[in-house]
């Protein structure tokens, strides 16, 4: 079977998220419109009868602001010199600007098979589409283009069966029926922080974390989950909880229903909110937080 790893690289917002949970037809990684919204290396796993491929979703490429930051684009620097394959998304709705000429320079430097996805073409029209891979096609050497929507999953399954032709036969790393290597937590803290995200909007900003305390199953069958959401500051936990309690209730019932699709179970979700002040730069917090992601981690 070919078998092997593929990167998804790309400025933050582009898509990659979306364009895995596609791919996999199963979410594991989660989706806002706001950037930035991935922070750990997510792995996705896909197996059929041609082979294996594991997709590494990174964080986008940005310049940051805070050592979560560095940590986040460090990953993402990184997953270009150790995959098999790159994906690199672009959204055509944004202009070209520094950022994506800097993510360019870095992908010049491997001898990587770089597939250039061209996404978000069902917001735009026909003809720029033609105009857009041109303008691309002049700015840099790609084994391949394709123009895409991963929100619609148009031209994925394409993408796919050309990515398996320029990978090599060799062993499985994975079982067939996986489709992520994170554990369960990690992707049930990722589904509360995807609902407050969406519900709080630009009230509450990416200063917000979410550790699963505990899951077990209790005598009713239901898998009660204990989860803490960590703010920088006071304002956000009131927010966050809402007048009586009501937000809090809001994002657990969304939550609740993602992670029972999840883990096929009924699910008794209790969420706590408290305050750590500007946690995104004290490296003791993110190792607690589980975001203690080494710099130098390879997959």
């Amino acid at each position: 079977m070919k078998t092997g790893f593929v990167a998804l690289v790309g400025r933050p917002n582009a898509g990659k998220s979306t364009l895995l949970n596609q791919i996999l037809d199963r979410k594991i990684a989660i989706v806002s419109d706001k950037a930035q919204t991935t922070r750990h290396r997510i792995t996705g796993i896909l197996t059929n009868e041609t082979g294996q491929i594991v997709f590494i979703d990174t964080p986008g490429i940005h310049k940051p602001r805070h050592r979560l930051g560095e940590k986040m684009v460090n990953i993402a620097q990184n997953s270009i010199y150790d995959a098999d394959a790159i994906y690199y998304l672009v959204d055509v709705t944004h202009d070209f600007g520094p950022g994506e000429q800097y993510i360019l320079d870095q992908l010049a430097k491997v001898d990587t098979p770089v597939f250039l996805i061209l996404n978000k073409i069902d917001r735009v029209k026909p003809e720029q589409v033609l105009q857009t891979i041109q303008e691309w096609q002049d700015r840099g050497d790609f084994t391949e283009v394709f123009p895409l929507s991963a929100r619609r999953g148009d031209n994925v399954e394409e993408l796919v069966a050309k990515t398996f032709s320029y990978l090599e036969e060799g062993p499985q790393f994975y079982p067939a029926d996986s489709v992520t290597d994170q554990p369960e937590e990690i992707v049930i803290a990722e589904i509360i922080r995807e609902k407050i995200l969406e519900l709080t909007r630009d009230e509450v900003p990416h200063s917000i974390a979410v550790v699963v305390e505990q899951m077990k199953m209790q005598s009713d069958g239901k898998v009660y989950v204990g989860a803490t959401i960590y703010v920088e500051r006071d304002s956000q936990k009131g927010i966050i909880i809402g007048r009586g309690g009501q937000m809090l209730k809001l994002i657990g019932r969304h939550a609740r229903r993602d992670i029972e699709y999840l883990i096929s179970n009924k699910v008794y979700l209790e969420l706590w909110v408290k305050v750590n002040a500007d946690w995104r730069n004290k490296e003791n917090v993110m190792t607690f937080l589980g975001l203690d992601m080494d710099d130098d981690d390879e997959f």
